[in-house]
C-alpha cells in the first residue's frame, strides 16, 4: 500500500488494519506523533489528514490511500503550521512537551479552517489532553495568531495584555501571580502561628 505522508510517497507492507500511529513510528520511524493512550482520548498522536485533525491510534491505514497525511516533522513547511510553532515558542507553551506535537497540530487545523477563531471555537477545538497543565499558554498562544493577542483575557484578569506594548505586560503578570502566592502564604502562616499562640496560652 503507498501513503502519502508530508508530500512524499511510502510503501508501507503493515497490514491494513494496522492504525496509522504505528507505521509511523515503528516502520517509517516517524517518531514526532506521540502514543498516548490508544484510544482517541488524548490526542497525542494528532496528524492531519487532508486538512482535518485526526487520532492516529486509532485509524487504519486501509481508508488512508490517496489521501494527504501531514505529521509534526513537516508541520514548519506549512505557512500556518509554522506561524503556530513559532507562538508555541514565544508563549513558551511546552514543558515536559510530549503532548505538544498533538496540541500543534490540533491548532494549526483549526486556524487553517478558521482564520480568526472565536474563544468558544478554541476551546472546542483545542481538547487535546496535557499532564503538565499547559492550558493557558495553549489558549494565549492561540489567540495571539488569531489576532486577538489574549488581550480580552488579561483585561478579564485586570493584567496588561502580552504583546499589547506595555513593555511591563510579562513582568507585571509574573508579579502579579508570585505576590499573590506569597500573600497566600503569609496568611497561612499568621493563621498557624495565631493557633499556635492560642493553645500555648490556654
Amino acid at each position: 500500500m503507498n501513503l502519502q505522508i508530508n508530500d512524499k510517497t511510502y510503501q508501507v507492507e503493515a497490514d491494513g488494519e494496522t492504525p496509522l500511529l504505528w507505521v509511523l513510528r515503528d516502520e517509517l520511524g516517524l517518531t514526532g506523533t506521540k502514543y498516548g493512550c490508544g484510544l482517541a482520548q488524548c490526542g497525542a498522536c494528532s496528524v492531519m489528514v487532508d486538512g482535518a485533525v485526526t487520532r492516529s491510534c486509532v485509524t487504519p491505514i486501509d481508508g488512508l490511500a490517496g489521501r494527504k497525511i501531514t505529521t509534526i516533522e513537516a508541520i514548519e513547511t506549512d505557512t500556518v503550521g509554522k506561524r503556530v510553532v513559532a507562538a508555541w515558542i514565544k508563549h513558551q507553551v511546552p514543558q515536559c512537551g510530549y503532548c505538544q506535537s498533538g496540541q500543534v497540530m490540533a491548532a494549526t487545523a483549526l486556524l487553517k479552517q478558521t482564520a480568526h477563531p472565536s474563544d468558544e471555537e478554541i476551546m472546542s477545538a483545542m481538547v487535546n489532553l496535557c499532564r503538565c497543565g499547559t492550558y493557558n499558554a495553549i489558549r494565549a498562544a492561540v489567540h495571539d495568531l488569531s489576532g486577538a493577542q489574549s488581550a480580552q483575557i488579561a483585561a478579564s484578569a485586570g493584567l496588561p495584555a502580552q504583546g499589547s506594548g506595555h513593555p511591563a505586560g510579562k513582568t507585571t503578570v509574573a508579579a502579579a501571580i508570585a505576590l499573590a502566592g506569597i500573600g497566600a502564604i503569609g496568611a497561612i502562616g499568621a493563621t498557624t502561628h495565631d493557633k499556635i499562640r492560642d493553645g500555648e496560652e490556654r
